[in-house]
């Protein structure tokens, strides 16, 4: 099951708008999920944004650390990741 939020472009704009929070974020092409991942969202994605991993981007913020670590094992096993 995918993070139920809308796809965003994954640009300078969209990575400066994440909040310095932890969270789950959705690396995807076309639509189609290509890695799932945690940690500080904005830095996460600036890591994404500079190694190329995917054009778009969604997010879900989390309140601890551990809740994301959890969230994303979870939302990797439903993907196939």
């Amino acid at each position: 099951m995918p993070l139920p939020k809308r796809w965003r472009t994954l640009n300078r704009p969209t990575v400066g708008s994440a909040p310095e929070q932890y969270g789950v974020y959705e690396l995807g092409e076309d639509g189609e999920v290509l890695e799932v991942g945690w940690g500080v969202l904005r830095d996460e994605l600036k890591d994404a944004l500079a190694y190329g991993s995917g054009d778009e981007v969604r997010w879900e913020t989390c309140q601890t650390k551990a809740e994301a670590r959890e969230l994303a094992a979870e939302h990797r096993e439903r993907a196939g990741l």
